[in-house]
């Protein structure tokens, strides 16, 4: 008996050593990265300057000077020189449509294009290159204020441009330019063109379509089931492609602000085949839409306690902190409320008492069962009801720290953002105006669109809020653009469009894509800062956003942009160090010839 007690003692005693050594080795000291040389805005009110960061295990563990940071090198660590470059947190986009560009690969982006001359060159050359029985297609994300002709094409040139293939190009969500063949294969004129309310087209002098047409959201969301659809695999690339093109500027995380066409748990497949192989180089956090027969919210609530379970908070990335994880409803929690944001035309306005049946209907459901919700509404006309709706409902039912947020309110009045924040909700703003504001001016006048947003009223009030692209239609993915906007008061056209005393610092501007943004995607414990403990997303620019000239600013790119402590784009010196993509499919693809922002080549 002692021989066999004396035996079991040296056998777990060796298993006790083993283990021990396997977790030494587990946790050997030292960081897996470590980034210095820089000049680095941390965020951090506490260390709001450094030159260097080390990562281990995917967080920051480590701020400081180069000396401190360097002595946590070990034989295995990665080290990468900054060479005096400018670094700031990754970049989050609190409210834009990954999800909704499955059609990415298929579609010519002319973000950023400098002059109509170059875009419908674009368009020329992607004719020739495109297959039978394919559209040449661009699908929003640019301005005729960006274009050094200041104006739209005609659609002469475009006929011109694109002859032998259907041909949409779309601005924003407010009209699309169609050829003859385009219009043909909709069915303009019949009975099979969508009979949605605002609709209008443009006619000559004899009474035949010209192939303008003009309206709101829900036309242009129709349109684009009408035509060819990519296959899974080009999906898949899609998804590759779109994430890709966000890195490229610094953006680490984005909020995917719903789909019904896209959305849970149709995506899945999709999402799924970039985790399996660890290509989802983005935290992808999902508010969802559905439609169906009954309410929005119905169809919500059904889709996650029946047809794919899944609550609020749940992870359905399995390794990634923040992957894709569920947020809960929006933002359209009813179409009879949506107000659009069509600065071509007045504001749309909603009747009082559709606002109060959406929060006694169904906003009431969603606080029930604990469900963030978030909704889009442009006009403090339609805010206000809403709110009033709200106050009584949190009498009855308290929303008691459930996260809910207003999506755009490009014009909220101050007594309005008062209310919001004492009922504890969010505010995501968006970049509209940078692209827009021109427009608006012409529909609204000068004095108001100075004071939309009201930047300087909404940052100084307190309650939650980020800036946001809502990409990739209404406006464009680039968040330097709206940075730009922010800080100069200009369009991208160069008028003024925000009053002196309504703009924001570049800190400012920038906490509203950083630590501001993160409350919306409940990380602000561990997001939007270079500190330690938080994860390792943070970006080196191409130039340094504090002390360039403003006129620089909407053209700020990434050469190296970190997500999770890992390379996820590199470009310049960084090149080398950035991951290789699969081909871009199809091979005729516009992404692939001219990439997803063409003067960020």
């Amino acid at each position: 008996m002692r021989s066999i007690l004396l035996s079991g003692l040296l056998v777990l005693n060796g298993f006790f050593n083993a283990t021990a050594h396997a977790q030494e080795k587990q946790e050997a000291p030292g960081a897996d990265l470590i980034v210095h040389n820089a000049r680095i805005f941390t965020g951090n009110p506490a260390q709001p300057e450094a030159s260097a960061l080390a990562v281990k295990s995917g967080r920051i563990y480590s701020v400081g000077s180069d000396a401190e940071v360097l002595a946590l090198k070990n034989a295995g660590t990665r080290v990468i020189d900054s060479r005096g470059r400018r670094m700031i947190p990754g970049l989050i986009d609190a409210h834009t449509h990954v999800l909704n560009e499955g059609g990415y690969n298929y579609t010519l982006r002319w973000d950023g294009v400098p002059t109509l001359r170059r875009a419908l060159a674009m368009l020329s050359e992607q004719a020739k290159r495109t297959p039978e029985g394919h559209w040449v297609k661009v699908i929003g994300g640019w301005s005729p204020y960006q274009f050094e002709e200041n104006r739209f094409p005609t659609m002469d040139e475009l006929r011109q441009a694109v002859p032998d293939h259907p041909l949409i190009v779309q601005y924003a969500y407010n009209r699309a330019f169609l050829n003859q063949q385009a219009m043909d294969a909709f069915g303009v004129g019949t009975d099979k063109f969508p009979k949605i309310p605002g609709t209008e087209f443009e006619k000559d002098e004899r009474g035949r379509y010209t192939g303008v047409i003009h309206g709101y959201t829900f036309l242009f969301i129709a349109l684009e089931t009408m035509v060819p659809q990519l296959t899974f695999d080009e999906t898949v690339s899609s998804l590759i492609q779109t994430i890709h093109s966000v890195n490229r500027f610094g953006v680490t995380s984005i909020v995917d602000a719903g789909t019904g066409f896209r959305g849970y748990p149709k995506a899945l497949p999709t999402v799924n085949a970039l985790a399996r192989d660890n290509r989802l180089n983005i935290r992808m956090p999902f508010v969802d839409i559905q439609f169906g027969e009954g309410s929005v919210v119905d169809a919500q609530l059904t889709a996650i306690t029946k047809t794919a379970p899944v609550s609020p908070g749940h992870n359905l990335h399995p390794q990634l902190a923040h992957g894709h994880v569920y947020r809960g409803a929006g933002e359209l929690l009813s179409a009879d409320v949506h107000d659009h944001e069509n600065f071509d035309r007045p504001a749309v306005i909603i009747p009082p008492e559709k606002m109060r049946e959406l929060v006694e209907r169904d906003v009431a459901k969603l606080v029930q069962r604990r469900i963030p919700f978030r909704e889009h509404i442009s006009y403090d006309e339609n805010i206000t009801p809403f709110l009033d709706a709200l106050e009584k409902l949190n009498d009855k039912m308290p929303l008691d720290g459930l996260r809910w947020s207003i999506e755009h309110a490009e014009t909220i009045s101050p007594a309005n953002i008062a209310r919001v924040k004492a009922l504890g909700g969010g505010i995501a703003l968006d970049t509209k105006m940078a692209l827009h504001g021109d427009g608006f001016i012409k529909t609204h006048g000068r004095d108001k669109a100075l004071r939309t947003p009201r930047l300087r009223q909404l940052v100084d009030s307190g309650l939650p809020l980020a800036m946001t692209t809502d990409a990739f239609r209404a406006a464009s993915f680039n968040p330097w653009v709206g940075i730009s906007w922010m800080v100069s008061g200009k369009s991208v056209a160069g008028t003024e469009v925000l009053a002196k005393d309504n703009r924001l610092s570049r800190a400012e501007a920038l906490r509203l894509f950083t630590r501001g943004a993160a409350w919306f995607m409940n990380a602000e414990a561990e997001l939007g800062m270079i500190a330690p403990g938080h994860l390792a997303d943070f970006v080196l620019l191409d130039r340094d956003y504090f002390s360039i000239e403003e006129a620089q600013i909407k053209s700020i790119a990434s050469v190296l942009t970190i997500m999770d402590g890992r390379v996820v784009y590199g470009a310049q010196d960084y090149h080398s160090l950035s991951p290789s993509l699969p081909e871009v499919l199809p091979t005729w693809s516009p992404i692939k010839h001219f990439g997803g922002y063409p003067q960020a080549q």
